[in-house]
């Protein structure tokens, strides 16, 4: 079963994540995970720039270095990006030492991009050992997330995906999409969906401080 809203309780237990942010503006805080890809990434820049939006990208470094001219474009149209490990590690299943050195080469490729250092991690699967977050948050803030759309799940619907993220979120909020192959169909259709109905409300969304 999916939990598209993390429960209170759980953010407690961990209080040295960034779950939401606290603010009094109504804003929201997407990020997308696992790019940059070709047509992918790019749909997700012209949609959110349509809505005058910004986000942050937590990018794998693997497809940095394939895509560099995307990553570039994020950083050129004013979004946040963040480390997501060079090749989209499992945390749990991977050793200490390897899971920092694979970590580190993702930083060094994205460091090539931008003379500020990198302040935001994000463990791929949320899947992360206390030891790998206690060695990481010595160089980075480790960003979960509030709201999970789950727009990965292929059991779920598009209509489903949208109406479960639209009750999961919060001014504050932390929200997560994927701009990956295997989600773009769906987001095609919750994405904008989803800008539309928060911005007819009013709210700004806005990139990680």
């Amino acid at each position: 079963m999916i939990i598209h809203r993390i429960p209170t309780f759980i953010q407690k237990l961990f209080p040295d994540f960034i779950w939401s942010i606290d603010t009094i503006e109504k804003a929201i805080y997407l990020s997308f995970d696992d790019g940059p890809v070709p047509e992918v990434t790019p749909w997700v820049l012209d949609i959110l720039a349509s809505f005058g939006a910004k986000a942050t990208f937590f990018c794998v470094g693997d497809n940095v270095k394939k895509h560099p001219e995307i990553f570039q474009r994020i950083l050129t149209e004013g979004h946040q990006v963040g480390n997501h490990t060079q090749h989209h590690l499992n945390g749990w299943k991977t050793p200490l030492d390897s899971y920092l050195k694979d970590t580190e080469e993702a930083n060094a490729i994205m460091q090539q991009f931008t003379e500020s250092p990198l302040r935001y991690f994000r463990p791929p699967y949320g899947r992360m050992r206390m030891g790998q977050a206690k060695a990481l948050k010595q160089s980075y803030d480790i960003v979960m997330w509030e709201v999970l759309t789950a727009d990965y799940d292929p059991t779920l619907s598009a209509k489903s995906c949208l109406a479960n993220s639209i009750r999961a979120t919060r001014s504050g909020s932390v929200v997560v999409f994927h701009d990956h192959e295997k989600c773009f169909s769906k987001l095609q259709k919750v994405l904008p969906a989803y800008l539309s109905h928060f911005q007819q409300l009013g709210y700004s969304f806005q990139r990680l401080p």
